[in-house]
């Protein structure tokens, strides 16, 4: 296997530098941008298996020379020592309701560990990708890693707000989001001031900032851009990224 990774990038290019893909003789993982700067990078990392080369170095520019026209330069990087890739963050959606079911098909295709946790068998079966039957989903923040995504919205206000309480206390999540309202945003506000937390790192309502469509898929749509952007745009990797 080898490793492709942008290791210099100047002016317009498809990605940033960092970004990597992993080539095999008939596989590909992961994106460097497409277009003919990949489909380059992709021939010689073959190359390189099959002449038995260690490391190698592309400099590219984006020009009409290679038909690509964004105008920048990059420099990649090639080496048989591809590391596993870092685990993605895990996203705890509490709540199999339609838009925890949503939410869930969602992120399935996105760089998060998204499981789907709630106490009732009968709405967990309705739903695809992997789930978690359990009473105490509290326990679950508890033991969530560093940089996890919390997503709170169960059948139960009073659930939401312990739930939503007991990950503001982390202050090490990388967002905690709940489904509702200003009125109840504002009602928890008081609930937390009471118990000495700050709400203000609380996203709720969750996926506002973009329509008030109510429908699931929608709110799931964008509840899933939230966590994306909280994701890929806090480069500081402050925690709470939202506040």
């Amino acid at each position: 296997m080898i490793r492709v990774r942008v290791t210099s990038a100047r002016g317009s290019t498809p990605r940033e530098a960092g970004a990597e893909m992993i080539v095999g003789p008939d596989t590909i993982q992961g994106t460097i941008g497409g277009g003919q700067l990949e489909y380059m990078a992709i021939d010689r990392a073959r190359q390189m298996l099959a002449r038995g080369e260690a490391t190698a170095r592309m400099d590219i520019p984006l020009g009409p020379e290679i038909g690509q026209c964004c105008g920048g330069r990059v420099i990649l990087s090639l080496d048989r020592e591809a590391p596993t890739p870092p685990a993605h963050p895990d996203a705890l959606i509490f709540g199999a309701g339609h838009v925890g079911r949503a939410l869930s098909r969602a992120l399935q295709p996105l760089p998060v560990n998204a499981l789907l946790i709630d106490s009732r068998p009968e709405e967990l079966a309705r739903a695809s990708g992997p789930t978690r039957l359990t009473p105490l989903p509290e326990a679950l923040i508890r033991d969530a890693r560093p940089g996890t995504f919390v997503v709170i919205l169960t059948h139960d206000h009073a659930l939401d707000f312990l739930l939503a309480a007991e990950a503001l206390a982390r202050r090490d999540l990388a967002y905690v989001g709940m489904i509702g309202s200003a009125t109840k945003r504002a009602q928890f506000a008081r609930f937390a001031i009471a118990r000495g937390l700050d709400p203000a790192p609380l996203t709720c309502p969750i996926g506002a900032g973009f329509s008030r469509d109510k429908r699931p898929e929608i709110i799931a749509a964008f509840t899933a851009a939230e966590l994306m952007a909280c994701l890929t745009l806090s480069s500081s990797r402050k925690y709470p990224c939202n506040s």
